[in-house]
């Protein structure tokens, strides 16, 4: 399992750790989005995405509209975890998160990808990606 990557700030070390694991799970990506942060604009991912033959494409500062998917969750997370909860710790945001995260990919639906977790999502996708 992922270890839940909450912490004051994250360097872009830690980021290449999180895209390494999640590439062994999911399969390594083409593209990824992301906002101007100095954890993606800084040389580890950027030399890691290069490595990789991953291209980076950042959106326009200012521009949230532009990495909607993630800026939902983001939402999200914030106001059914951050704002929801007053944590006595970090270690305690993390386990909370850990728990959130396993409901919202396993149990909750989204309506964006027909009313089901993502989990079945992702299944019934590669499912019929096999019968093609």
């Amino acid at each position: 399992m992922l270890a839940i990557e909450i912490d004051f700030s994250l360097t872009g070390l830690r980021v290449v750790r999180v895209l390494d694991q999640l590439c062994e799970w999911h399969g390594q990506p083409e593209i990824i989005r992301s906002d101007n942060g100095p954890e993606f604009t800084g040389t580890d991912v950027q030399t890691w995405a290069r490595e990789k033959g991953v291209q980076w494409q950042f959106t326009q500062p200012g521009c949230p509209a532009q990495n909607a998917y993630i800026e939902r969750f983001n939402g999200t997370y914030r106001a059914e975890v951050l704002n929801a909860y007053q944590f006595a710790s970090l270690e305690e945001a993390r386990r909370t998160t850990q728990e959130w995260i396993k409901v919202y990919n396993e149990e909750r639906t989204h309506s964006a990808i027909g009313h089901l977790p993502p989990m079945v999502f992702k299944k019934q996708r590669q499912q019929l990606l096999k019968v093609l």
